[in-house]
């Protein structure tokens, strides 16, 4: 299973007896847990936190077999995998799955999880037609535009006979081509920070103190991938211009962990960690001053992390990014710093401010901490959704 810091667990009050819940849902997802990913996290929460509905989930498995088994207390079907192409999972006998999933099942509402392209174009052909169909679009697809062209068609035709639209950010939908033509049926859902995870005691006994002690009061903190859409190559550069004593602490591994210490070099204050354990997350984040979060492109649609980081109180630095949720997210000028997109001298004074400016630090940090209170954890999340399913099964 693939691991990542952004497991979602929501603990919730399941109502046991399904002939009391409103109706069926059949969330569609590429992967789910223990699978974690953040699509697949995001699905995880949504899944759980809403017992109003029986729910059953499809997926992929990410090995050749096939499996049902139940996660919390809900039945998840695995589909073997054959391959994945350009990050799509194929299978050979998915859409006989699905059909037989759709006749036993009957789901009042199939919540359809993208990108996912190839099952995107299964649902247009086989979703039964008294079903209703719920697209949620955790973003468009960019890394892969050869894909995008030729999958373009099928999402449009999709988005046009989806009953609802789920966006994670309002930024996403006025920055997307596809989602802005339907805005009148979007309703944002946004990510959502898991809180006991945050709250989490590390098994190994670290201490914010012991952080602080290693690497000293100032520290900046990094977490995430190491793949080239969130910047981190900018992030040791403007390392460079940063006139505070400080320390980077770059958390996380990927592709081009290898290519970014090399860029770093010798720099004695860019520390690699490495991937840490999800119990000793928030003690991070608790130890750091400064949140590092130069996303370049629309690939961060969002930024889990982000909200995260803003709960423990860690205020961040980020880059504009057009269309993106990340600067919905972390408001620049309130709850943090932004700063012009790759514009690296400009990052590095924005981490020199909030290490020498204490005052504005705390004001930025009580902010954070307030805006992910009322906007990203799971009760706000709860109920906008449960609204949707509502809405969506009276049409």
């Amino acid at each position: 299973m693939h691991n990542s810091h952004f497991g979602v667990q929501c603990p919730v009050n399941l109502i046991s007896n399904n002939a009391m819940k409103k109706g069926r849902i059949l969330h569609i997802s590429k992967y789910y847990s223990p699978y974690s990913g953040g699509l697949e996290d995001v699905c995880r929460s949504l899944v759980d936190g809403v017992p109003e509905y029986e729910r059953r989930v499809l997926c992929f498995n990410d090995g050749p077999d096939d499996a049902t088994d139940t996660v919390g207390q809900t039945q998840v079907t695995r589909v073997g995998l054959w391959k994945e192409v350009a990050r799509q999972p194929i299978s050979f006998h998915f859409i006989k799955t699905m059909r037989r999933m759709f006749r036993e099942y009957q789901p009042d509402i199939v919540h359809l999880h993208t990108p996912n392209p190839l099952i995107s174009l299964y649902i247009q052909l086989f979703k039964p037609r008294k079903a209703k169909l719920i697209v949620h679009w955790h973003s468009d697809i960019i890394v892969h535009r050869f894909l995008h062209l030729l999958f373009s068609p099928i999402e449009k035709r999709l988005l046009r006979k989806a009953d609802h639209i789920l966006a994670t950010s309002p930024n996403y939908i006025d920055g997307s081509p596809l989602l802005s033509r339907h805005r009148e049926k979007c309703t944002v859902i946004p990510n959502m920070v898991a809180e006991p995870k945050l709250a989490a005691q590390p098994a190994s006994g670290l201490t914010v103190a012991d952080v602080q002690a290693k690497y000293g009061p100032n520290i900046v903190l990094f977490v995430g991938r190491h793949v080239g859409y969130k910047g981190i190559g900018y992030l040791i550069e403007a390392a460079q211009y940063v006139e505070s004593n400080f320390s980077l602490l770059i958390c996380g591994t990927g592709p081009e962990t290898e290519k970014l210490k090399a860029q770093a070099g010798q720099n004695p204050n860019i520390i690699f960690l490495g991937r840490i354990p999800d119990d000793e997350l928030g003690t991070y984040m608790r130890a750091s001053k400064v949140f590092a979060f130069p996303s370049i492109t629309k690939n961060e649609a969002f930024g889990v992390v982000l909200a995260e980081a803003m709960y423990c109180g860690l205020v961040p630095v980020t880059f504009t990014i057009y269309g993106s949720g990340v600067n919905w997210v972390s408001v620049g000028g309130e709850t943090g710093i932004e700063v012009p997109n790759r514009d690296t001298k400009a990052f590095a004074r924005a981490i020199d401010t909030l290490l020498t400016d204490e005052t504005l630090r705390l004001r930025y940090s009580e902010a954070a901490q307030r805006r992910v209170r009322e906007k990203f954890l799971f009760s706000h999340v709860h109920d906008s959704l449960l609204q949707v399913y509502d809405k969506v099964m009276q049409q």
